[in-house]
């Protein structure tokens, strides 16, 4: 015999299916708070996984001023992730990484490029390419978090998170610089 609570529960199912709305999982964020949290999880995860991607990309990348823009931005990660370490400890929270589904697939994706390209200004470009989806989904990703900062009046994590999308918004900058003014045109 089924019970209410049962049968609530298929009944919500069936409605969600008719509607094509997705049914929320028994843990599902319930405020932005919530919400926020699991992002900084996320994203924690992702920076984590970045701090390990990035030499191999530094060690296949043939450009003088894209190794060093790798370089570079290999330490600002390592700061990156310090500061959302810094965010957890600011929300009375111990730093929990949470594997990012899309940071995953980027990084296979740039595995893929950097196998799929010989070794030079093609690779390079590739290269570019890959760190560029990276940095994107990482404006992104840190504006959104700023954004819920904000709301929630979480001051430190706010002024953590402004500081690494300006940083993640420069390196983009200066990808798209270094693919315009020499990998580009050496690639064709």
């Amino acid at each position: 015999m089924e019970t209410k609570k049962t049968t609530r529960k298929a009944a919500s199912k069936t409605a969600a299916k008719k509607t094509g709305k997705t049914p929320a999982k028994k843990n599902a964020a319930k405020q932005l708070k919530d919400l926020f949290e699991d992002s900084l999880k996320d994203i924690y995860w992702a920076e984590k996984a970045l701090v390990k991607a990035l030499p191999k990309m530094h060690k296949n990348a043939t450009d003088k001023k894209l190794k060093t823009a790798i370089e570079q931005h290999l330490n600002e990660t390592e700061i990156h992730v310090k500061r959302l370490e810094e965010c957890f400890a600011a929300l009375g929270k111990k730093a929990q990484a949470k594997k990012c589904d899309a940071m995953q697939g980027l990084l296979d994706e740039g595995k893929s490029i950097m196998e799929e390209t010989e070794a030079g200004a093609v690779r390079d470009a590739g290269i570019i390419t890959a760190a560029q989806k990276v940095e994107h989904y990482e404006i992104a990703t840190y504006g959104s978090l700023a954004a819920y900062a904000k709301v929630l009046n979480e001051k430190v994590c706010l002024k953590n998170l402004l500081a690494t999308l300006n940083e993640e918004k420069k390196c983009d900058e200066l990808l798209t610089k270094i693919a315009d003014t020499a990998i580009n045109t050496k690639a064709k």
